[in-house]
C-alpha cells in the first residue's frame, strides 16, 4: 500500500464524517493493487490478495462493479463454518465444495456484508452496496486472486477470508479505493 492510497483512503473515511483521525482498526481494499490491508489506525496489520469487480469501481445497481467509497461491515456470517462451505444468500447450504473445477462463482467459508456510509456514492437509491447484495467472502476461484475478476464483491482465497474474519468486528469501517 502506498502512502497515496493510505491518503486517499483517510480522505474517503473524513468525507464520510469518521472524524479527523483514523480508526483504531479498519479495512483497506485497494482496487489498482488488488489488496486488502487491516490497519490499526495508519499502521497495516496484515495485507491479502483480493480480487474486485472485472467491470471497475462501480457503484450503481446492475453495473457488476464493486461500490467504492467508506463502508462498515454489517454482519459476519459463517464463523466456525467449514472453509469450504457453500453460502447461497448468505446462509449456509450444507454442501461443501469438493476442489474441482467449477464455473459458477462460489461464496465459501466465511461472508462480511457490506454497508455504505456515503449517501448518493454506496448508500440510497440505485448505488446501495447492501442491497446491492456486495461481500467480502471466499472463492472457489482462488486461481484467478489478484486479477479483477469478480461480479462486485471483494473475493479472498479461503484461508484468507476465514483469517480476516477473527480479526474484524461488526462495524469496523472498510474504505475501498
Amino acid at each position: 500500500m502506498d502512502q497515496a492510497t493510505l491518503n486517499r483512503a483517510l480522505a474517503t473515511l473524513v468525507a464520510a464524517g469518521g472524524g479527523g483521525e483514523p480508526p483504531a482498526r479498519w479495512l483497506l481494499v485497494d482496487v489498482a493493487a488488488q489488496l486488502a490491508t487491516l490497519l490499526h489506525g495508519r499502521d497495516p496489520v496484515a495485507t491479502w490478495p483480493v480480487s474486485t469487480a472485472a467491470a471497475g469501481l462501480d457503484a450503481r445497481e446492475g453495473s457488476g462493479g464493486t461500490p467504492p467509497g467508506a463502508h462498515r461491515i454489517a454482519q459476519k456470517i459463517g464463523g466456525g463454518a467449514r472453509h469450504d462451505a457453500i453460502f447461497v444468500s448468505r446462509e449456509p447450504t450444507g454442501e461443501v465444495w469438493d476442489g474441482r473445477p467449477d464455473p459458477r462463482d462460489l461464496i465459501l467459508g466465511r461472508v462480511l456484508t457490506l454497508d455504505g456510509c456515503q449517501e448518493g456514492v454506496n448508500r440510497g437509491p440505485g448505488v446501495d452496496t447492501l442491497a446491492r447484495l456486495v461481500y467480502l467472502h471466499g472463492t472457489n476461484h482462488e486461481h484467478r486472486i489478484g486479477e479483477p475478476c469478480s461480479h462486485g464483491c471483494v473475493r479472498l482465497r479461503r484461508a484468507d477470508i476465514a483469517a480476516l474474519f477473527d480479526l474484524v468486528a461488526v462495524g469496523d469501517p472498510v474504505v475501498i479505493v
